[in-house]
């Protein structure tokens, strides 16, 4: 069986034909199903989306089935995901299992050690040292662009469960277009942040290691998109932030090519203007400021955020660290005569963490939070030893703590 197949599920008297999405963990003899898809009565975008899996829910078993019987249907069903837009082939595959690290190890993306060891050697959690080679372009600024706040963001790898709670959050707060299966389909996605999501060891063992990693811009301040943009359309303010000027923005994507996290998106069509249902978005021939009357839904403008520019196709867009959100709070701030503490601003992902894995704040405040967690001997910046882009972003690695023997122990 492999993912995409029709499997046909028996359980409390009931029969379900789904669609089977082939997972590396998953215990064998068990099928995890989700709920809320195939609704009926939630408008033309949200109606007839997957299967309905309440066919097979008992009022007397509302968690569990026991006793269900699977076996292979008929047909396939296209199931698209943007996990692996970024391996295309096997040497892709193993590219990124050599970056990730061993099972139990460091790796250039992934730092994470058993808490065993931790307790031992808390330096253990670095991995192997590594040092990156001489660089092509001269120094940023040494003051580390820290005029008047150093923003930075921390999260961490313990806590993140990868709900995508943090994704959703962003693309409302951010006017962040849907750009529909087909399109997810060509390899194209506009969310500024996304859940990595690596396996560490055999796909075949059910004991196989997994991680969650949020990856969004990591503001870096020795930042590879700067360098190669022609018309300084990416550039960095004064307290750290790698902001981008749309309007200065004429499409080369050198950015992307040239940044190591891919997480700057294009806009390929212009998404707004079309039914995110529909496999179709043309580009509009107008000026741009007259796309929005005439094309787009007006009770999807009605959804937009107005402290967020609503941007077109032939435009390269990313994570701002809610940049809307910085500059409300601080120019409140210093009308009332003070200055933003540490907590009043948040972030719109970290506002949606439900386990607080994500925590942004000053770190030119030694006493914040994002201060403190930028200083733990657990905080990483991914691939800065070996590309020295500072990002701005940390993580803090990831602590296993296995029960060893289990499994004798019940015996």
């Amino acid at each position: 069986m492999t993912t995409g197949d029709i499997i046909k599920i028996d359980a409390n008297g009931a029969s379900l034909d789904i669609a089977a999405y082939v997972m590396p963990g998953q215990p064998i003899g068990v099928v995890t199903l989700p709920l809320g898809y195939a609704r009926t009565r939630a408008g033309h975008i949200g109606d007839e989306l997957g299967f309905d899996t309440y066919k097979v829910r008992a009022a007397q078993s509302m968690d569990v089935a026991v006793g269900a019987k699977v076996s292979k249907g008929s047909g396939t069903y296209k199931l698209i995901a943007t996990q692996d837009h970024y391996i295309l082939d096997t040497i892709g595959a193993e590219g990124t299992a050599k970056r990730i690290g061993g099972r139990g190890e460091s790796g250039m993306i992934i730092h994470e050690t058993s808490f065993e060891e931790f307790k031992k050697n808390p330096a253990s959690v670095q991995g192997k040292p590594r040092k990156y080679e001489l660089q092509l372009f001269e120094e940023p600024r040494k003051d580390g662009y820290s005029d008047t706040h150093r923003w930075g963001m921390s999260v961490d790898l313990n806590a993140c469960i990868g709900c995508n709670a943090c994704a959703l959050a962003c693309q409302a707060e951010n006017n962040i277009p849907v750009v529909g299966k087909v399109q997810a389909e060509n390899h194209r996605a506009m969310n500024w942040i996304r859940i990595d999501r690596y396996f560490k060891g055999d796909a075949a063992d059910p004991d196989i290691e997994v991680v969650h990693q949020p990856m969004m811009c990591q503001q870096c301040e020795n930042a590879p998109c700067e360098q190669v943009c022609p018309v300084g359309a990416t550039v960095h303010d004064s307290e750290g932030l790698n902001t981008m000027v749309y309007n200065r923005c004429i499409g080369t994507r050198y950015c992307s090519n040239n940044c190591p996290y891919k997480v700057r998106r294009f806009n390929y069509l212009d998404f707004h203007s079309q039914d995110p249902r529909g496999n179709w978005a043309l580009p509009y021939p107008k000026l741009p400021d007259m796309q929005q009357n005439e094309q787009i839904d007006p009770i999807q403008r009605m959804v937009f955020n107005p402290d967020v520019t609503v941007r077109m196709r032939g435009v390269m867009e990313k994570c701002t660290y809610c940049v809307q959100r910085i500059h409300r709070a601080t120019t409140s701030k210093r009308a009332q005569g003070g200055d933003v503490q540490d907590g009043d601003i948040i972030t719109a992902c970290q506002q949606a963490c439900p386990t607080q894995a994500i925590v942004f704040g000053d770190l030119k405040d030694e006493n914040s939070q994002v201060s403190k967690l930028h200083r733990n001997v657990r905080s990483y910046g991914v691939l800065h030893e070996e590309l020295d882009t500072r990002p701005r972003t940390a993580y803090l690695a990831k602590l296993r703590n296995p029960v060893e023997g289990a499994e004798d122990k019940k015996t």
